[in-house]
């Protein structure tokens, strides 16, 4: 069998350590001050526990950390380890599941007995959902070597012989697939919600991570935080270590805005794109700054929109040929509540692009280089109408169940489909249409009355290839520019109404 022999299959593969130096604590842990909270009374339970048991308070059984990967919750196991100072047992949830039957249970019973002789201590389960699923879903029934591991956890977190002085910390990306008897109190009475950093977080976890980093004295963290909503907090340590990479490769000896900009952009779209002929390379210039700053003009000047980042012509490895970065709300990507002006706004902006195409190079000069903008509008207007409610002529019925990948261990095989009649599935379709055709109006208003602004921005893109947000407002400033109202936008579609033939037909 190797190794210790067989009888070595049934013990468990835990990483213990009965005097716990983590090298982590929870003022190394920023951007989620909620999670430190809620498991600063499980650590302060640990060294102090007659102050909660004088009031009748009982330890939780067991804490479980959710939340998008890279957020830092195996980083939260770590600092509660650090600072409760108690033996910690760390072990991975595909450490269990083995291919012979009874392994994994085994390992179970073999964890938590070791824990108890060590009590009170810490038991810290990573990617909990590799065997915590919920159970009858498989094809192997009651004897699927999963689910009696995932029995044997149930047993020893809360069964006849209780669990006393044993707290297990479980993490998982995936809490929605987890048992609902692995979920409930007595096992895990605690879940903790460890989300994206806001503003405030993404702040701080920059000052954690520039720590020991030669970072020039004029780049402004805060600046960088909020180029970068919706970022973890592994993304922003892979963003510093990419601009000290970038530095290096210069042998420069500090770092500077121009890497950390750089390594924003190598993130969001990949690596800068060299080759091409001159001649083609300034043919191309031209298409793609006149595509882009037709997406920027009208995202600048929509009601309510996302504030304009950075334009680009530099092509990407991606296949991107530009970009136009918009800097999201925090509070929208915190909330995720978009209002109907908004989506409206976003359909204008994606058809922006191929629109600055038709007015400066004609109908049939347009490229192929819209088609994802094509697919971004078709998606979003049908969501509106079929799954928002956002359509008064549908009004407020799901005509199409949203997507949210496939089916979970077969739970959710032949269901899907409309259930609406011949009707109102053409009601959606009229929807869809009408709400692209008005998208496609209120761009080519924006557009056609900045003309002379479309004409600068694309020049100053073909010299300098990228235009920041400040140069950008600058020229809005400029050109005396303002944002549409949407009751102009409204006098415009009534007074100006395009046959549906008359549309491109891509769309």
């Amino acid at each position: 069998m190797g190794g210790g022999g067989p009888m070595d299959f049934g013990k468990s593969q835990a990483k213990v350590q009965m005097v716990p130096d983590t090298g982590v604590t929870f003022s190394e842990v920023a951007g989620c001050d909620g999670a430190k909270l809620e498991l600063n009374e499980v650590v302060d339970f640990l060294k102090k526990p007659e102050k909660y048991s004088d009031l009748g308070a009982r330890i939780p059984r067991g804490v479980i950390l959710d939340g998008p990967p890279g957020t830092g919750k195996t980083l939260l196991a770590r600092a509660v380890a650090g600072e409760a100072g108690v033996p910690f047992f760390s072990v991975s949830g595909s450490e269990f599941v083995e291919m012979f039957v009874g392994v994994g249970a085994s390992r179970v019973r073999d964890l938590f007995g070791q824990a108890k002789k060590n009590a009170p201590c810490i038991i810290f389960i990573d990617e909990i959902d590799a065997v915590g699923r919920q159970r009858g879903a498989g094809f192997a029934g009651g004897n699927d070597e999963r689910e009696q591991t995932l029995n044997q956890i149930l047993t020893e977190m809360d069964g006849f012989d209780g669990n006393p002085g044993v707290i297990v910390i479980a993490a998982t990306n995936r809490v929605d697939v987890l048992d609902s008897a692995l979920l409930r109190p007595g096992r895990f009475d605690r879940r903790v919600n460890v989300d994206l950093p806001d503003f405030n977080g993404r702040t701080q976890i920059l000052k954690v991570h520039a720590r020991g980093k030669p970072i020039e004295s004029d780049v402004d963290l805060e600046a960088v935080a909020r180029r970068t909503p919706g970022f973890s907090g592994a993304s922003l340590q892979n963003l510093l270590n990419e601009a000290a990479i970038f530095a290096a490769r210069k042998s420069k000896q500090t770092i500077g805005w121009v890497e950390i900009d750089g390594a924003v952009d190598r993130i969001m779209v990949g690596l800068e794109k060299k080759g091409g002929t001159a001649e083609q390379t300034q043919q191309r210039k031209e298409l793609v700054a006149f595509h882009e700053a037709g997406h920027a003009i009208v995202g600048a000047l929509m009601p309510d929109y996302d504030q304009v980042q950075k334009i680009t012509i530099i092509p990407r490895s991606n296949g991107a040929g530009g970009l136009t970065f918009f800097a999201p709300s925090d509070s929208r990507l915190e909330s995720g509540l978009y209002s109907k002006q908004y989506m409206e706004s976003q359909l204008a902006v994606a058809l922006g692009g191929r629109l600055a195409e038709e007015l400066v190079f004609g109908e049939d000069e347009v490229t192929t280089g819209a088609s994802n903008d094509i697919q971004q509008v078709a998606s979003i207007a049908r969501r509106m109408v079929a799954q928002w409610g956002m359509s008064p002529r549908v009004g407020n019925v799901v005509v199409e169940e949203q997507q949210g990948g496939g089916p979970f261990m077969g739970q959710s095989m032949g269901q899907g489909g409309s259930e609406w009649g011949g009707k109102i599935n053409m009601d959606v379709d009229l929807e869809v249409e009408r709400l692209v055709n008005n998208s496609y109006l209120t761009a080519k208003k924006i557009l056609s009355e900045n003309r002379a602004l479309l004409d600068q921005l694309a020049r100053d893109l073909c010299e300098r290839e990228s235009v920041t947000a400040e140069e950008f407002q600058m020229l809005l400033v400029q050109f005396g520019c303002k944002t549409m109202e949407f009751e102009t936008i409204g006098e415009t579609l009534n007074r100006e109404k395009l046959p549906f033939q008359s549309m491109p037909q891509a769309v």
